[in-house]
């Protein structure tokens, strides 16, 4: 008899739900938003949230999580910051005007052609155009996981609710350091030794 099976009575656990909450490396991508050469320098504790951001994408890289990021009206605002945007490729760089990005034209078109169900956001400001995103994100049928310790905002009780909404929403909580734990699954990966080294960066 199967562990679900043995389970299949228990009041205090929905294993459809648990399942939902898993992000695997296969089953992602990532999405930073408006992470801008203009903007980062006002956010709270930025340079640590940019520095979150640059392990993600590192460990993304090394562990085959494809990557993109939105700018929000780049002629205004300036691109991608120089370290995000080397790491990610002009080529991956998704132009919007909404701050909910999913609303940009053919933007949501990308992303499905990746064929993966769980959008890993992270990004600027966490309670405006992360939260539109992650939610429009989540009422377009990905699941999504929020990385809380690379989400950053002006003011950091707009960050805290804005994270908080997101969590209400349903949006699976996770840091840049679980979330590397997660995709390599096993000190036996042939990446572990490669993506510890980015772990203790942190």
């Amino acid at each position: 008899m199967s562990i679900q099976e043995t389970l299949k009575g228990a009041d205090s656990l929905d294993i459809v739900r648990f399942s939902h909450r898993r992000c695997p490396a296969e089953s992602c991508f990532v999405l930073l938003i408006d992470a801008q050469a203009r903007l980062v320098p006002a956010i709270s504790q930025g340079e640590a949230v940019v520095s979150a951001m640059d392990r993600l994408v590192r460990a993304a890289g090394i562990l085959g999580v494809p990557a993109y990021a939105t700018e929000h009206c780049a002629d205004a605002i300036g691109p991608t910051v120089p370290l995000l945007a080397d790491r990610i490729g002009r080529e991956r760089m998704l132009a919007k005007r909404h701050f909910d990005a999913t609303r940009a034209p053919g933007l949501t078109d990308r992303l499905a052609e990746l064929e993966r169900p769980v959008a890993v956001v992270a990004g600027v400001e966490a309670h405006v155009c992360v939260a539109q995103t992650a939610l429009g994100l989540g009422s377009l049928g990905w699941r999504v996981a929020v990385v809380e310790d690379a989400c950053g905002s002006r003011r950091q009780d707009d960050r805290e609710v804005g994270l908080a909404r997101l969590r209400a929403a349903g949006a699976v909580p996770v840091t840049v350091e679980a979330l590397i734990f997660e995709w390599l699954g096993s000190a036996d990966h042939p990446a572990f030794r490669e993506a510890l080294g980015i772990v203790k960066e942190g």
